[in-house]
């Protein structure tokens, strides 16, 4: 991955904050940025060669992944070794994300700094990271495929009986045994009059026959998050629930044909949401249509009711709409899509027809 170009596109804000650098402290920032892929660790970006901060652990590991910058590795508190690295640079006016660094860790840098002025930017990071590179796409189909593995693996597995947490388990190992370094988030897997809840925590809810399953899960591979949901019947399902999947299958469908570059957030969710409403079940659609992945399962841009995000070339986004109704469950569908000039790529190759087992 090309972690100077990176570095060089975020340092291009520099002039526009009207700062002489930019300090990042959110860890999946500074991975971006660097390829660092420890705990702890800060980035100090500037139109000259940046700098790496990290603590006594990881030297090592920070020379082999950092092989690029000016490393620093310190002893007890970063305030020192920013306050030396700012004098040395000669930075008097400084960037901080101001959605990461708490109150009390800003006055601690400013107490060792007292010479240099610290103003709050808005994710400047976060918005670079929209667009995925090659190598970005490349690690998402990886992760994707790991998922849709894990999934053709789970339709033999799941029997009568069976618990929530159980499926959830079988859903890990199917994913490890698929290729994946771990899960992007823990496993939701909702049974019946449970699927009615978006979040839902699998728990020991045994298998019936007649309920619908919806499992809301994805592999993390190279950093990177896969994000897919399936529900199926076992067995033959209610009527209304049937009804329901279609609704949202169309929904989605909706939304995937509006998604294009230059779209909004906005009209992408209108699109799938109206399908939702004009059947009757605006209500019971109460989540965003959906949210950019990567090196986070939650990033930009996203498909938010009257959302302003103007989608890009190469932003990798899910498509989830979802209909809950309490007593009876739910039917969620997710699929995540490259966003391109005239229309969008699916990244999962399973199906998204209603699979009764």
């Amino acid at each position: 991955m090309d972690h100077q170009l990176r570095r060089a596109e975020v340092a291009g804000c520099l002039e526009t904050l009207e700062v002489d650098a930019l300090l990042v402290t959110r860890l999946p920032n500074v991975r971006y940025l660097t390829g660092f892929t420890g705990s702890n660790a800060q980035a100090l970006i500037t139109t000259e060669p940046c700098i790496f901060f990290t603590d006594g652990r990881y030297t090592e590991q920070s020379r082999h992944e950092v092989p690029d910058l000016e490393r620093v590795t310190y002893l007890g508190a970063f305030g020192e070794p920013f306050s030396e690295a700012c004098q040395r640079r000669q930075i008097r006016r400084i960037a901080f994300e101001d959605h990461d660094l708490t109150v009390r860790g800003l006055k601690d840098l400013q107490a060792q700094t007292r010479d240099v002025e610290f103003v709050g930017a808005n994710a400047p990071v976060e918005r670079a990271r929209w667009v995925k590179d090659d190598d970005e796409r490349s690690l998402l189909d990886e992760a994707q495929a790991c998922t849709d593995r894990a999934f053709a693996d789970i339709l033999d597995v799941l029997a009568l009986g069976m618990t929530e947490r159980q499926v959830a388990l079988e859903l890990e190992h199917a994913m490890r045994r698929a290729g994946s370094d771990d899960l992007s988030f823990e496993s939701i897997v909702a049974f019946g009059e449970n699927a009615a809840e978006p979040h839902h925590h699998p728990n020991h809810r045994a298998l019936e026959e007649g309920d619908v399953i919806t499992m809301d899960f994805g592999a993390l591979y190279g950093g990177y998050h896969a994000d897919f949901t399936r529900t199926i019947a076992f067995g033959e399902p209610p009527a209304e629930l049937k009804k329901i999947h279609d609704i949202v299958r169309e929904a989605q469908q909706a939304g995937i044909d509006a998604v294009r570059a230059g779209a909004t957030g906005g009209e992408v969710d209108a699109a799938a949401r109206k399908v939702v409403t004009d059947a009757g079940y605006g209500d019971r659609f109460p989540h965003g249509l959906g949210h950019g992945v990567g090196l986070e399962i939650h990033e930009g841009p996203n498909f938010a009711r009257d959302g302003g995000d103007v989608l890009p070339v190469g932003a990798i986004m899910t498509v989830e709409p979802g209909i809950y109704v309490p007593g009876l469950g739910g039917v969620r569908i997710e699929d995540m899509v490259e966003v391109g000039e005239d229309g969008c790529r699916v990244l999962a190759s399973s199906i998204r027809e209603l699979i009764e087992l």
